[in-house]
């Protein structure tokens, strides 16, 4: 892509701006490049980041986003509570021909809080259908995580890897409905097509297709414990300015229910349509299925300039297209610049869980199951959409971009789960302000204030608020080095 780029003739009104990025493309993969055409690929290593971040929170901010909601989303599952939050760590990679190993890891530092009352663990044990759980006060966090650290290997241009890395299956900003950056990332065997294939004949109608597909187990489940997950999702683009997706994400085995077997995955994977009781409390449960279709289309006549797009879940239905009614939608337009400001944009976008069936209602059907009752999670965060099981939200960025790796953006969110589901319901207005400056190309200073209102008669009288205030100094070594 970058070599294809170099022979574009940037004649438009931002031709500056696009040499400039292209510039700083050629630096930043200048080592892989060389490496890429070299007649014999040499054995390569880069560190690519080392950083640290200080969140302070002031206030009791809400971290349930199974139940009551999030303070902080999309943040790899990073522990937070009231106090002072640390992080500290690095990403880095080696190379030798086909085969790769990326590594990102990082201490993490979060103070503990004291344990739910005895009426909101009653509530959470009726919500989910599970036994009341004792009164535990949640313990500091002080250790040292992998965030993404994988070994893979290029096979006729799939990436074959095992180990954790980050997935976002949809075309929205502010969340992805399959699978998101809300959670840590899991263990998983993954093949992922990176060069769009064409099918001769077939790619005449829907374009090039690519392909992922993963499976991996997931942790922190009570009923029952230790479930595994699996995903395909196949995208196409029949033209330069539409593109659309489907995905299938099932939750199944699980210890006492159904022992992981590679019968047990084929019988979920080639599972299509509802199964009756006994099945479905039987060692031949399919497990708990979801399927999404997604969608992106830059606009007739103002190409350059508006981009609608609309990420939609349905549970246990064989497409969202076929249950409109009983689908979640997260629609989003993206104004890509406005007139005569083209650093400008502004994107919105609205996310929805709470369709107006019997289905929909105490929160036991998006992101929860029959069986699975806290499916979709991992380690206690949602894995899909930060709207959660039962809930309405909006959010809303407008973005100065300084350059290419430096901006200034405010932001809003709303968020309100259903009083159905969490007695009372719940609602959270987030406002924030972040700024983002690179110097010498080697420090990115990333500086962040959040405000958020919110109200949960379940956990607290009257409206609350909380502020978050975070630094994150990333250093870019540059550093590399081959041997050949």
């Amino acid at each position: 892509m970058l070599a294809q780029s170099e022979e574009f003739s940037f004649s438009d009104t931002n031709s500056e701006e696009a040499r400039r990025i292209l510039i700083a493309l050629k630096q930043e993969f200048l080592a892989d490049y060389q490496n890429a055409t070299a007649e014999v690929p040499a054995l390569h290593g880069e560190v690519d980041s080392v950083y640290t971040r200080s969140l302070g929170i002031a206030g009791s901010p809400l971290n349930d986003s199974f139940h009551f909601g999030q303070t902080l989303i999309n943040d790899y599952g990073r522990p937070y509570q009231e106090g002072v939050n640390e992080i500290a760590g690095f990403n880095a990679r080696l190379e030798d021909g086909r085969f790769s190993l990326n590594v990102g890891g990082e201490y993490q530092y979060a103070p503990g809080r004291a344990a739910y009352s005895d009426s909101v663990r009653a509530a959470i044990a009726f919500m989910d259908n599970n036994p009341i759980m004792p009164a535990t006060r949640v313990p500091p966090v002080d250790t040292f995580r992998l965030i993404d650290a994988n070994l893979s290997v290029n096979v006729a241009n799939h990436e074959i890897s095992v180990g954790k890395s980050e997935m976002w299956w949809g075309p929205a900003e502010g969340g992805a409905f399959a699978f998101s950056d809300n959670a840590e990332p899991i263990y998983t065997l993954r093949i992922n097509r990176t060069e769009p294939l064409v099918v001769p004949l077939f790619s005449k109608l829907l374009g090039p297709v690519r392909y992922d597909l993963f499976v991996g187990p997931l942790k922190g489940h009570v009923s029952p414990v230790g479930p595994w997950i699996q995903g395909q999702k196949i995208s196409f683009q029949p033209s330069p300015n539409f593109e659309f997706g489907v995905s299938r994400t099932i939750v199944f085995a699980g210890k006492g229910h159904v022992p992981l077997t590679f019968g047990s995955f084929w019988n979920s994977f080639t599972s299509f349509s509802n199964v009756p009781v006994d099945v479905k409390f039987s060692a031949r449960d399919p497990g708990d299925r979801y399927s999404t279709f997604d969608f992106s289309y830059r606009l007739p006549f103002v190409r350059d300039w508006v981009t609608l797009y609309t990420d939609s879940i349905v549970h246990d239905d064989v497409s969202p297209l076929s249950a409109p009614r009983r689908a979640g939608f997260r629609p989003g337009v993206l104004l890509s610049h406005f007139p005569k400001m083209p650093n400008l944009d502004f994107r919105a976008e609205a996310s929805y869980t709470d369709f107006p069936t019997s289905r929909s209602f105490g929160g036991q059907y998006f992101f929860y199951e029959a069986v699975y009752h806290d499916a979709y999670t991992n380690k206690g965060f949602l894995l899909g959409d930060w709207v959660g099981r039962e809930g309405k939200g909006a959010q809303a960025w407008l973005t100065y971009h300084l350059s290419a790796a430096e901006m200034i953006q405010i932001s809003y969110r709303n968020a309100k789960s259903a009083p159905d589901f969490v007695p009372g319901g719940t609602t959270q207005n987030d406002i924030s302000l972040s700024v983002v400056r690179r110097w010498h190309r080697t420090i990115e200073v990333s500086a962040s204030g959040q405000m958020e209102f919110w109200k949960a008669p379940i956990l607290a009288t009257g409206l609350r608020t909380d502020a978050a205030l975070a630094l994150q100094i990333k250093y870019l070594p540059q550093f590399s080095w081959t041997r050949r």
